[in-house]
């Protein structure tokens, strides 16, 4: 009742503009005539000789008077119908937004506006749906975030309260393996908060990128140093195929270098002992295409397009001391998308490659 009462008294307030604006009008004419109009007219009398010009005078000013009267009330009434029916078509729009954005407040986010124009309002309801659906998105990605937290939080924890009730009751004795399980698991909870971390700071990349000209090539061989004994103890060879020339890019180099770290430490976890990492970039009229391809299984059909979701593991069975908490290439896909590039996977002759793309 409250927002129809609020929605009816915007229509009583256009429409009294629309019937204030119609009597000005009639009052402006009605002076015209009465002050200049008139004397044309009485001119025009004597100039033809017209008797009883005074009777005419009064005549011509009491029809005119009349008609006036008559069409100007039924203008009023044609125009208060028209325009209601017109603001009606134009204000359908937000009548329906007041009534999504209540349905929002309450966690409702199906609500979506009818765009049947082109014009502005018709621009402002596709903006308001496009507004909706990152809402809806946002709040999808939030809801998701704490589940995916609480499962993740929940195994070391779990492993800690048992170890720790054991050795306060009694039931297992201290020592040396214990605490190093103790450990371990502190540890995979330090790993999880860094990468949440890292994880919010990929999603307000946009607003933090620092861009200058970097040195794709040389940038990347760095990052390769870092990672050469972790290679080396799983006897994984090494090759890159990059051009002879600088390749050089306008980018935050810091989110650059944690984009190239982490395709690195992706390779290395998910390539078997003995496997091969094939690193390629490659240049193309306005853009960068730098592919890492490396020895394995191949994924599934379904597993290649969610690989880039938070959380997402393609092996369910995977130990999580093995495979990390699926953050990695989901910091990955984000640091890429604030630079205006582009992230793929695909399987191809046996290898699983990964790609990405930024503007050159």
């Amino acid at each position: 009742m409250a927002k129809l009462a609020v929605q009816s008294r915007l229509v009583w307030k256009l429409l009294g503009i629309i019937a204030l604006a119609i009597p000005l009008a009639l009052v402006v004419v009605w002076l015209a005539i009465d002050f200049f109009a008139l004397d044309y007219f009485s001119s025009l009398l004597e100039q033809f000789g017209v008797p009883q010009k005074e009777k005419v005078m009064d005549m011509f000013l009491d029809s005119v008077h009349r008609y006036l009267l008559w069409s100007g009330f039924a203008a009023i009434i044609l125009a208060l119908a028209l325009s209601f029916v017109l603001i009606k078509m134009i204000l359908r729009p937000l009548y329906q937004m007041i009534a999504i954005t209540g349905k929002v407040s309450a966690g409702d986010y199906t609500g979506r506006v009818e765009v049947s124009s082109a014009d502005e309002v018709g621009q402002l309801g596709e903006a308001f749906n496009m507004m909706i659906d990152n809402l809806n998105r946002l709040e999808n990605l939030r809801k998701k975030l704490v589940v995916d937290v609480a499962h993740e939080l929940r195994a070391p924890l779990t492993n800690m309260r048992g170890y720790l009730e054991a050795l306060s009751d009694g039931i297992l004795p201290p020592s040396k393996k214990i605490l190093e399980s103790l450990h371990q698991e502190t540890l995979r909870l330090g790993n999880l908060a860094e990468d949440l971390l890292s994880l919010s700071v990929a999603d307000a990349a946009r607003l933090t990128l620092e861009r200058r000209k970097i040195d794709l090539g040389e940038l990347l061989s760095h990052s390769l140093n870092l990672f050469k004994n972790e290679f080396a103890e799983k006897a994984i060879a090494v090759e890159t195929k990059t051009p002879n020339e600088p390749v050089e890019v306008i980018a935050d180099a810091e989110k650059l270098a944690q984009i190239l770290q982490n395709l690195l430490d992706n390779a290395w976890k998910f390539t078997p002992h003995g496997g091969r990492v094939r690193i390629a970039m490659e240049r193309s009229p306005g853009r960068i295409r730098v592919v890492f391809a490396n020895t394995g299984e191949p994924l599934s059909d379904d597993d290649l397009p969610l690989i880039f979701e938070r959380f997402y593991r393609a092996e369910k069975s995977r130990s999580r001391d093995g495979g990390g908490a699926g953050i990695g290439l989901a910091i990955v896909k984000e640091l890429i998308e604030a630079h205006a590039g582009k992230v793929g996977a695909e399987n191809s002759g046996g290898a699983i490659r990964i790609w990405f793309t930024l503007p050159a």
